[in-house]
């Protein structure tokens, strides 16, 4: 902050440590930007926000005591912080008008307090505090520049182990990274403007003399200088001449031409001489537009001379131009050798990088043995160039005829073929170009990317093959959002390493083959995995001499640069350029080379590239994914790492990188498909009984990936993976623990493979990782899978004798959101069981439940609230819910906008409404409870539809509550759902309509709103819970003669008569009596008639 104020910030002419700022634009950004770092400093660092300053900081301020509220204690005069240092003196106090502050956490809440003031406080605080660093943080800081006395006192400071320091040592990087912010900030605010020179002052200042005189019509009376110091910047103030400008109705204005402009008032300003350095009001761009601005008789003269003014201007103009060419050739025959030099050893960084792709590059072909090259010229037939001759295109790329030129034997088959390389490198501008528009179509819309990729597949292949293609993109959305991309700029302090790769990658584009090899191996002694190496690679120009070098045939040339491109490919920006440089369908042929090292590499590389959908998409389209398949086909996987020869390491590492590739290609839908349809699964599954840790584990991560959909679960049972995995649990290695665990998670949705993990001892080792809370990622894969298990009754039991619910509840605070998920949505179905309800409520599970409800993840409200719905079952627990005030919290939850938290907390409300003390006073007790529960009603989702119907049910047990849900008019919202097929629905539906019916004349409500006939229909379901509630409802409905004849009318009398024979006792005493209400109805029908 000192810093930027010293250099950025503009004093009155009284000087930096004795005058003011001035009120200028560049001033008021750097009084905003100070603002709002100080007033969102206290959220943004608390710790900080309550260290003590060395010195107070001290001004005159314009805020009266009433300004400020709670926390503080405020007399008439005095205003005195509650929060105090170690010695009890306060950290802010006023005493007007001077007020002194301590701490960042109370200038945040002075700069709220000041409201529309806030810039006029920080604008004095400023002022009267020069070095506020030094206050803040002491002596030690007043020189912290960009030199190395900095770095000395940070690690002074970082040596100690006093929290203090380290609080200091934090401030003091965040006031450095606010430093940076202002002066970045402020040059690219500044850096647009246009600044004033001597020359054109000096020209306007001229051509005013023309238009002098004396009279009504003449523009200017006279104009003259203060001084005959010549045309440029004096030594103070940065101004270039004080200039006299005389109209003829007002007295002559002494204006300051600066390099800002023109500025007024400002030079002499009496008749002593003296000069008044402050500058006040706005400033012009020159000369002529401020007397047009500030003198009215100025401005009506010249409007009348404004035709011949241009004309003069504009002939000074072109009189400029051949003094300025002729200038320049003066000046490029003196130093143009020695310019030419120094434009050879620097960077064009103002140019895009797609200007850089535009060079001309090296692609190069090895050298052929001459007999073989004999051999295969005879069998071909085709004639071929001399040996040492070589047939190039002319070095300007225009398509001009070929000519012939001789060269050393050595570098002849190295020479650049211009012809080849024409077209790689419009091929590659063009997969640019559609890379960036399909980019921007991708934020239209995802139909859009499908469509525009199937038209590019239909100019290749054929229709059958270019609808597969469309079917297969449009199951796949757009790549990921993309990272900013960062690029060195031109006055950015480079590294070392910058300048020497840029000449490695000289030597790459024209030296030949042993030189090449040479340049890549150098190039990888550097660090590679450092961004601004990687980044230096990309701006040199080096991505596409490496990706050139893929398609020769020189083989030390393409490991070299794969090994490169595997390094670097770990920066997302990097991969991008490479996939935009088309290097991708490259790689995927190099899969199918005799050399295993080429083929590891290849793979490694596409592993890192295809971490993006495009990429991945890519891989497939080109036939990379059989490729990568074939890859797995390892022969010797079982023997031990110790038995393998050299041949057979050679083969592992080849699958292993396959496996590796695949997991990264799997995470699309369409490749795991195109990996099931190529055979992945069985090699998968036989890679998989390997005892080689590094194979298994992107063996696993690719089952894990795949294991999401239906068809690879069912293959995963076939293949008897599920054994493997559970063995794999056991092993010393945490990555391969996690990623079986994360397969479980994903493979247990299936209840046979839940059986499976059951009958393969899985459930034990899964129960012994919860102990190790360390690696939450593992943690998190082993809850989910525990998760998935507790779904089953048995494996509830295991986990219970493996005292696996009192560990879960010992998870349920300090831990991520993903573990927690687990963790809760684990208890949540192990709670069904009365036993392990008894046992989460005596390991004080209950109060972090509850304490949960409060959050905002999704995923964890639907788990929590089945949770504590599990757990109200239980009456002493539902007891400990009540006292925590669960419920409201659970009824809370019926506002939140996501359907699934909606439905999740209404079913967890019925266990609780069942189970409380006073259910219906309890409920009455939520103001405006009743009246959400019945606007719910509403929703168009099935599952919160249920949910609240059951909700209701257990509500109209309270005549008082049904009163008043028949007031908020339930029963016409009830009869709107009648005509459903949700047999689920129908089921809850039903228990609602027959609890409401015992209040009032809603069976007649129910008549006049068509909901008996339909209720009829569900008799003909096949679900006996269907059965039994409707038959409930229509025997609450019979009481009604009208609604007995629609029954009647709608056949329910033959459906009732087969369900009185049913074993379930409800359903046979519901369906009687209804047929009795009816029978009944007939008989006094008949009475009356006969009557």
């Amino acid at each position: 902050m000192g810093l930027a104020l010293t250099r950025l910030g503009q004093w009155t002419a009284a000087g930096y440590r004795t005058g003011t700022l001035e009120l200028t634009p560049l001033n008021e950004v750097l009084l905003q930007e100070i603002t709002i770092f100080v007033e969102h400093f206290i959220y943004d660092h608390p710790q900080e926000a309550k260290f003590v300053f060395v010195e107070p900081l001290e001004w005159k301020t314009n805020l009266e005591p009433s300004a400020f509220e709670s926390g503080y204690i405020v007399s008439e005069t005095t205003v005195s912080s509650k929060e105090v240092d170690k010695n009890g003196q306060p950290l802010l106090f006023l005493s007007v008008p001077q007020i002194k502050v301590r701490s960042f956490g109370q200038l945040s809440q002075l700069v709220f307090a000041a409201k529309d003031a806030k810039l006029k406080e920080a604008q004095a605080c400023i002022e009267a505090n020069r070095d506020p660093v030094v206050k803040i943080l002491g002596s030690d800081y007043s020189t912290m520049k960009e030199d190395s006395g900095a770095l000395n006192i940070l690690h002074k400071i970082t040596n100690g182990d006093d929290v203090e320091n380290e609080t200091k040592t934090n401030i003091a990087l965040l006031l450095k990274q606010l430093d940076l912010h202002l002066l970045n900030d402020t040059l690219r605010r500044i850096s647009p403007q246009t600044r004033l020179n001597p020359v054109p002052v000096k020209d306007d200042t001229e051509l005013l003399k023309s238009f002098w005189g004396k009279g009504e019509q003449s523009v200017l009376e006279s104009t003259e200088f203060t001084s005959d110091r010549g045309f440029s910047f004096s030594d103070g103030c940065g101004e270039m001449r004080y200039v006299w400008a005389k109209p003829g109705d007002a007295e002559a204005p002494c204006v300051t031409c600066g390099a800002q402009g023109v500025l007024f008032p400002g030079g002499r300003t009496d008749d002593e001489g003296k000069i008044d350095y402050e500058t006040k009001g706005e400033v012009y761009k020159d000369l002529v537009t401020f007397l047009k601005e500030k003198l009215g008789k100025f401005s009506e003269n010249m409007s009348k001379q404004e035709i011949r003014f241009s004309e003069e201007q504009q002939k000074n103009q072109t009189d400029e131009v051949p003094k300025k060419e002729e200038a320049d050739v003066i000046c490029k025959a003196v130093s143009g050798t020695d310019k030419s030099k120094l434009e050879k050893n620097q960077i064009n960084f103002g140019k895009s990088q797609m200007a850089r792709r535009l060079e001309p590059s090296l692609n190069w072909r090895t050298t052929v043995d001459r007999k073989k090259r004999k051999k295969r010229s005879g069998r071909s037939g085709e004639q071929r160039a001399p040996e040492g001759r070589c047939r190039v295109r002319d070095s300007h790329g225009d398509g001009k005829e070929m000519q012939d030129r001789t060269f050393p034997h050595e570098q002849s088959a190295w020479l650049c073929l211009r012809d080849k390389e024409a077209s790689s490198s419009v091929r590659r501008k063009i997969s640019v170009k559609e890379s960036q528009e399909e980019k921007r179509r991708g934020k239209l819309g995802k139909t859009r990317a499908s469509v525009s990729s199937g038209r590019a597949q239909l100019s290749c292949k054929s229709v059958d093959k270019a609808e597969e293609t469309i079917s297969e993109s449009s199951s796949e959305s757009e790549e990921d959002e993309e990272p900013p991309d960062h690029r060195q700029e031109a006055n950015a302090d480079l590294p070392s390493e910058y300048w020497q790769i840029q000449k490695l990658v000289k030597y790459l584009k024209g030296g030949n083959q042993t030189a090449t090899v040479i340049a890549l191996c150098s190039m990888r002694d550097f660090n590679l995995a450092q961004e601004t190496c990687q980044l230096a690679i990309r701006d040199v120009g080096g991505l596409e001499v490496l990706i050139n070098l893929l398609d020769t045939d020189e083989v030390k040339c393409k490991i070299g640069s794969l090994k490169i491109l595997k390094e670097i490919s770990r920066n997302p920006q990097i991969r991008r350029n490479i996939v935009d440089l088309g290097s991708l369908p490259i790689m995927v042929n190099i899969l199918s080379s005799p050399y295993k090292t080429l083929k590891c590499l290849a793979a490694e590389t596409i592993a890192n590239v295809a971490q993006f959908k495009r990429a991945r998409r890519l891989v497939r389209q080109h036939g990379g994914i059989t490729r990568l398949v074939a890859l797995l086909d390892c022969a010797q996987n079982s023997v031990e790492p110790a038995q393998l020869s050299l041949y057979e390491t050679r083969d592992v590492e080849v699958a292993r990188c396959g496996a590796l590739a695949l997991w990264s290609c799997s995470k699309s839908y369409s490749n795991k498909e195109a990996i099931r349809k190529a055979g992945g699964i069985p090699l998968l599954a036989r890679l998989l009984k390997t005892s080689h840790e590094d194979m298994l584990i992107p063996v696993v991560g690719t089952l894990q990936e795949c294991a999401s959909e239906e068809n690879y679960r069912v293959a995963i049972k076939a293949e008897r993976i599920i054994e493997n995995l559970v063995k794999n649990l056991n092993s010393e290695n945490e990555q391969l623990q996690e990623h079986c665990a994360m397969a479980i998670y994903q493979c247990a949705e299936d209840e046979e493979t839940r059986d499976l993990v059951r009958l393969h001892g899985g459930l034990k080792p899964l129960a012994s990782l919860l102990s190790n809370t360390d690696n939450k990622q593992r943690l998190a894969a082993v809850t989910g899978a525990i998760w998935k298990c507790s779904i089953s009754k048995e494996n509830v039991t295991k986990f219970r004798e493996y005292k696996a619910i009192e560990t879960l509840v010992g998870l349920l605070t300090d831990q991520p959101e993903e573990v927690l998920v687990n963790v809760v949505g684990a208890l949540g179905e192990c709670c069904q069981d009365y036993e392990n309800q008894v046992i989460v409520r005596k390991c004080g599970g209950i109060q972090p439940l509850v304490n949960l409800l409060v959050g905002i993840n999704q995923a964890l409200l639907v788990n929590v609230t089945k949770a504590v719905g599990a757990c109200a079952v239980e009456p002493e627990s539902m007891v400990i819910i009540d006292r925590l005030d669960g419920v409201r919290l659970l009824w809370s939850l019926l506002k939140n906008p996501h359907p699934d938290v909606k439905a999740s907390a209404a079913w967890a409300l019925c266990p609780c409404i069942q189970n409380a003390k006073d259910a219906g006073e309890m409920v009455r007790s939520f103001v405006g409870g009743l009246e959400l529960v019945v606007n719910l009603l509403k929703s168009d989702n099935k599952e919160v539809l249920s949910s609240v119907c059951a909700a209701i049910t257990n509500i109209a047990k309270d005549q008082e509550n049904l009163a008043v849900i028949t007031d908020h008019g339930v029963v016409p919202l009830l009869s709107k759902l009648a005509n459903t097929n949700n047999d689920k629905l129908r089921c809850h539906l039903a228990e609602a309509i027959s609890r409401c019916c015992m209040w009032g004349r809603n069976r007649v409500a129910f008549g006049e709103h068509k909901a008996v006939a339909p209720l009829v229909q569900y008799l003909k379901s096949n679900d006996t819970n269907v059965h039994r509630a409707t038959a409930q409802a229509l025997y609450q409905l019979s009481e009604d003669p009208d609604n007995c004849i629609t029954m009647h009318e709608n056949g329910a009398v033959k459906l009732l008569l087969d369900m009185v024979g049913s074993p379930d006792q409800e359903l046979q005493e519901a369906a009687a009596g209804c047929i009795s209400n009816i029978r009944r109805l007939a008989l006094a029908a008949e009475k009356a008639r006969y009557n």
